[in-house]
């Protein structure tokens, strides 16, 4: 499985704000990852939060200014610096940006920020009126030119009982952007993955609708998926309550007819096209003007078809020859595999992921997933009940290897 994060070494640099209790929540996130977490404090840090609670999340030795000096003395910033493969500073007070953007070396996570050979995200956080001065502005300008990585600040509640921009972005997003800048270079790099999510929703007037009740849980994990792989994503979403992967450009869409088009403008150069949204079969053929009144009794509604977006997709790839790779789903509740296959015939798919909407423990709404996986050539590869991120993961190595067949016979 793919898992950028894995084994990865991660030095953790904390400075003095109040969102430093936020750094405790991401080095715990990272560890649980899989990534091995090394954390410098500033002595301003140690007044907000302990070592110790650092060493309790990731199982590892957390340093202060103390072991600059101490028995490895100037050894250990080289040790920490040239062992890491992504730096992050967070929370990075308006004190610490100014260190960094000047080359100033007076402590050990400045020492070791000079030293590092990987990427560096920067996390800001400070208060009021402090990340909109022009020195504040100017630093992260020249660490950003520099190739630094700025995430936030977010604007909101500040500490001191202001509003404003200069709070800490929280540990989840970080952790998107850590995922993000570690995952380049994976086997989907350069290549342009477009992935469709959610459910369409067809007016029926301007309060109702004919929907489905996919969540778009899948589709998003297969975004995020491609993103782990090194992919370039665009994802194509019907209304959802997910928040977008980091890395990708998400396009939001509410009917089929508005998906085909974002999907056919996205095609050109499209190496792979993952169809998971579930698109509306009907919709009114015309949705009334204003909000349709019981007092009138129950409306006749006259329903057409939406447009077929893989038919169209495939019409597409016989003429562009684009996408390399397209992957259908099918939500069935019953003949799942005659079902199934019929539409990977038809639609023309290189892969139909196959899954049994009646079944109580999986698919629409909930977090795991159990799929089979049918080719072209009649293969049929049934997976166990797994979480919708396993899924996503198994989809993609899939992709990949049709992407590389497909290649290698042109």
């Amino acid at each position: 499985m793919v898992n950028p994060l894995q084994d990865k070494r991660i030095l953790l640099g904390v400075t003095g704000s109040i969102a430093a209790y936020k750094a405790a929540d991401l080095a715990s996130k990272l560890t649980q990852f899989g990534a091995q977490v090394d954390v410098i404090l500033t002595q301003a840090a140690t007044q907000f939060v302990s070592p110790l609670t650092f060493q309790s999340v990731t199982g590892r030795r957390a340093y202060t200014d103390a072991d600059l000096w101490g028995n490895e003395g100037h050894v250990q910033h080289i040790n920490l610096a040239r062992n890491a493969q992504l730096m992050t500073i967070a929370p990075v007070t308006a004190n610490t940006l100014a260190r960094l953007a000047h080359g100033m070396a007076d402590n050990l996570l400045t020492v070791a920020a000079l030293a590092i050979h990987c990427p560096l995200i920067l996390a800001p956080a400070m208060d009021g009126g402090m990340y909109s001065h022009p020195a504040t502005q100017a630093n992260v300008e020249t660490l950003q030119a520099r190739g630094a990585i700025v995430v936030g600040p977010a604007a909101g509640h500040l500490a001191s009982g202001l509003a404003g921009v200069g709070r800490m972005v929280e540990p989840v997003e970080l952790l998107g952007h850590i995922r993000w800048a570690l995952a380049q270079g994976g086997r989907l790099q350069g290549r342009k993955i477009i992935v469709t999510a959610g459910g369409t929703q067809e007016p029926i007037d301007p309060v109702r609708m004919i929907t489905n009740r996919s969540s778009g849980k899948q589709g998003y994990a297969l975004a995020q998926a491609a993103l782990d792989l090194g992919a370039e994503v665009i994802l194509i979403s019907a209304p959802t309550a997910l928040t977008t992967p980091v890395g990708a450009r998400c396009v939001d869409v509410q009917t089929a007819e508005e998906m085909l088009q974002a999907v056919l403008a996205a095609l050109p150069q499209a190496d792979a096209l993952v169809m998971a949204a579930a698109v509306a079969d009907f919709r009114p053929v015309q949705a009334a003007i204003h909000k349709i009144k019981k007092e009138n009794g129950a409306p006749e509604i006259l329903l057409e078809s939406t447009p077929d977006i893989l038919r169209a997709v495939a019409q597409a790839k016989a003429e562009h020859g684009w996408p390399r790779v397209s992957v259908g789903f099918a939500a069935e509740s019953q003949d799942l595999i005659e079902n199934a296959a019929a539409k990977l015939k038809n639609k023309k798919l290189d892969l139909i992921v196959a899954n049994d909407i009646s079944a109580s423990d999986a698919g629409f709404g909930a977090d795991a997933n159990r799929v089979v996986l049918l080719y072209p050539d009649g293969r049929a590869d049934a997976l166990p009940l797994m979480s919708k991120d396993q899924v996503a993961e198994i989809v993609m190595q899939r992709v990949v290897e049709l992407l590389e067949a497909n290649q290698s016979t042109r």
